[in-house]
């Protein structure tokens, strides 16, 4: 934003100083600079300066699908570690921490969910407060509860002999055991 800023006052700045390509006849100082080429540069600047951060200024484009996106893609890496949650495998739930992340940031991304990604980040910051800990029960119980309050649910298998999980390798469904694709 302000690179953005800099270029438009750099660019007003050359454009009221650049030379016309025409030759004038000389002018002393106080004709070059009149009140209304003045007031003309000073609204240009302004005006970028007002319009500068509503560009900047983008949502990352927030909707129930991309929601769901995170949800099921990052929802699923955390389902799969129910596995090494009971048997307390401390390092395959360690690996796999940016899921955890990033289902939080994905599933809760505005300021109306603020509460519920701060629980969410709470019930991360236990998980891994019992992972650095080793302590197999309070991981147990904080995997659990993380689960529990986030709905997590794991991806169905799709036999492709059954029906189809996804149509084009462009669905986050693509590369899951739900990705299945029926041929004749």
């Amino acid at each position: 934003m302000k690179l953005v800023l800099l270029a438009f006052s750099l660019f007003a700045t050359a454009t009221a100083f650049a030379p016309l390509a025409q030759p004038q006849r000389a002018v002393s100082t106080l004709e070059a600079v009149n009140r209304r080429s003045a007031l003309g540069d000073i609204a240009f600047v302004a005006a970028a300066a007002v319009a500068a951060p509503s560009i900047a200024s983008a949502d990352g484009a927030v909707s129930s699908a991309t929601k769901t996106k995170a949800k099921v893609v990052y929802g699923s890496r955390i389902a799969a570690l129910k596995s090494a949650v009971d048997s307390g495998d401390f390092v395959a739930v360690a690996q796999e921490k940016n899921a955890f992340i990033l289902f939080n940031s994905g599933v809760y991304p505005t300021a109306k969910d603020k509460a519920a990604k701060s629980a969410a980040v709470e019930g991360t910051n236990a998980i891994f407060a019992a992972v650095k800990s080793k302590d197999a029960a309070a991981l147990k119980s904080a995997y659990s509860a993380y689960i529990d309050a986030n709905g997590v649910t794991d991806l169905p298998a799709v036999d492709s002999s059954t029906g189809q999980g996804y149509s084009s390798d462009y669905s986050y469904l693509a590369k899951t055991k739900a990705a299945a694709i029926y041929v004749r």
